[in-house]
């Protein structure tokens, strides 16, 4: 729930009016909507005393433009150069570290770990400022120029000579110097806070193209998340495969310079597109109303609340009918939290004693998603498996497909993708139109927790299916022969339809769950379970290792990674379990009116 910040216990102010044409003819640009989004926030943050009042919808011209693809098409184009310029850096930067650099084994697999964790939870705060102060747009903005800087500084650290060690003469390697390391990671880590800003807004931002309060457009937005996922996948096989050869069979510099390339073509055409995008405006922090809500339960909380305390009937204050603010339905959970929307009638009801029931129900969300998002987190370290585990397997293999095509069994990670798009074709051309027509009139089919929970399935029965696989190699193995690598296409395809079913499902989730004036940070939590998920991963591999040591030996042949998969099979189960009875027991928002 958006809202400009409180100041004392004045009564609210009124939204401010959306402008007219003639106030915004000067915003034509992206500099000038910049300043216009900015300057409207911080004098709504300074003239009302609302935490929770909603940012208004408006155009870069002043007042709300009709919907049109133009915006979303934009947005979708932009995140699909991005995907190439971000994973033309992540999925061979090990490689570089080994090969032009010399850095030894664990330093360089420290180094990976430690720069993914970092570009997987820098979104939390790009999507706190987006959402507290700069705004959607502005964060965008500034963190091109973060991601910009570091691209061209890491394509200059690969093609200038002394920014880089000599190549090995023999057994020799000479290893990268303080200096040379200095400048290549300063490069990485601009590039990771750029790449964290923009992950942290752009699906938000994409998101507010469409108007939540026209059922029409609702639709269309289901599309959006759908398309924007397929652009990050695309994405990362065009640099898995493209990119990839051009940096290990050309040239290193040209690789990180096409990546380099394709992130100027992205901001060049998001700042072009400034004139036909909605803007929705910051409203202020949302830990502060975060706060407000549980210090007033806290001051209130011997305060009697009635047994059926409701909604504008029985003492429970709301904001006022004719105010232009989004207006959510109370829910019966958490009723400790209502207290801080109980009328004292003391005459104390600044903004740290008494809450709107929207502004608590903003907190009964967040107080839900989280333990759904736990599961998010247990599902992304299940996922992890297709490039670390997988490709284990794969190298045992026979990496001969119907006898004669060789596949570099690394490249079984691009083909997934593949699968993936071929899924969400399906999911946005088939299933989805199925499960409308097949569901009571006006749902949307299946709805975004039941998706999530396909995604959950397909998940264990990928992890069961690679264990299967992996009991066949081993027999294979133990009569001298070797099993082909296409055994392993239904855990790929299988894997590839989870990410499909849940990847979309908790993008819109947490965007479409989230209160108004927390979208970017709520939509950043998918980004914070995938870097928790690697950590997880690795705790699950060190304490396999020291149990049992026999499962991941060196030697595959000699080991028990079936027992391995079957153990991610059942981590996989109970973690669908503990999602089926928590989504169970979730109550979706309702909203009794949108703001504009």
């Amino acid at each position: 729930m958006n809202g400009a910040k409180a100041h004392g216990p004045a009564p609210p102010a009124r939204p401010r009016p959306p402008l007219t044409d003639e106030m915004a003819s000067s915003a034509g640009n992206g500099k000038e909507m910049a300043a216009l989004e900015s300057g409207h926030a911080s004098s709504s943050s300074s003239s009302s005393s609302s935490p929770a009042a909603a940012a208004k919808m408006t155009a870069v011209a002043g007042k709300p433009r009709p919907f049109t693809w133009t915006g979303p098409a934009i947005v979708m184009g932009f995140e699909l150069l991005e995907s190439i310029a971000f994973s033309g850096v992540a999925l061979n930067l090990v490689i570089y570290l080994g090969t032009v650099l010399h850095g030894t084994t664990a330093f360089n697999a420290a180094h990976v770990d430690t720069w993914n964790g970092t570009t997987f939870i820098v979104p939390v705060l790009g999507a706190f400022l987006a959402d507290s102060c700069w705004g959607k747009y502005n964060t965008i903005v500034v963190s091109l120029l973060f991601y910009l800087a570091g691209l061209v500084l890491l394509t200059l650290s690969a093609a200038i000579s002394p920014f880089r060690p000599s190549s090995c003469q023999g057994l020799s390697c000479p290893p990268a110097s303080r200096t040379q390391f200095s400048v290549f990671f300063a490069a990485l880590y601009l590039t990771s806070i750029g790449t964290g800003g923009v992950k942290s807004a752009l699906l938000p931002f994409g998101a507010e193209q469409y108007d939540d309060s026209s059922p029409e457009e609702s639709r269309r937005k289901q599309s959006f998340f759908t398309w924007f996922f397929g652009a990050i996948n695309l994405g990362i096989f065009v640099a898995g495969t493209l990119v990839s050869w051009l940096q290990q069979n050309v040239s290193w510099a040209l690789g990180f310079g096409v990546s380099a390339l394709c992130l100027l073509l992205a901001a060049a055409g998001f700042l072009a597109g400034t004139p036909w995008y909605r803007v929705q405006l910051p409203a202020g922090s949302p830990l502060r109303d975060i706060l407000r809500v549980v210090v007033a339960s806290v001051k209130k909380r011997k305060t009697r609340l009635p047994a059926a305390a409701g909604q504008g009937d029985l003492g429970l204050h709301e904001v006022a009918e004719d105010d232009d603010l989004q207006k959510l339905a109370h829910t019966k959970g958490l009723r400790c939290l209502d207290k801080a929307a109980a009328k004292g009638g003391d005459g104390h009801e600044g903004p740290w004693n008494l809450c709107t029931v929207s502004e608590v129900e903003a907190v009964k969300i967040l107080a839900h998603m989280v333990p759904i998002w736990v599961t998010c987190v247990l599902y992304a370290a299940s996922l992890g498996q297709m490039t670390t585990t997988f490709i284990q397997q794969g190298m045992t293999m026979d990496n001969k497909l119907l006898g004669r095509v060789k596949v570099p069994v690394a490249s079984m990670v691009s083909i997934e993708v593949v699968f993936m798009l071929l899924w969400v074709l399906l999911h946005d051309a088939v299933i989805m139109p199925l499960a409308r027509r097949w569901a009571q009139a006006g749902s949307a089919g299946l709805s975004q927790l039941q998706r999530m929970g396909v995604g959950r399935v397909l998940v264990v029965l990928a992890m069961a299916t690679a264990a299967l696989v992996e009991s066949r190699r081993l027999r294979v193995a133990g009569a001298g022969r070797k099993m082909g690598i296409a055994w392993q296409v239904p855990q790929f395809v299988l894997v590839a339809g989870s990410d499909v079913f849940c990847g979309i499902a908790q993008l819109e989730f947490f965007y479409g769950e989230a209160p108004a004036s927390m979208r970017s940070i709520c939509s950043a939590f998918s980004f914070l379970a995938l870097s928790l998920g690697f950590y997880v991963n690795s705790v699950v591999v060190t304490a396999v290792a020291a149990l049992r040591p026999g499962w991941l030996a060196a030697n595959l042949n000699e080991g028990h990674l079936d027992y391995y998969f079957w153990l991610w099979a059942v981590i996989s189960a109970g973690n669908l379990l503990l999602y089926l009875l928590l989504a169970a027991r979730y109550t979706p928002k309702q909203v009794l009116r949108h703001s504009p």
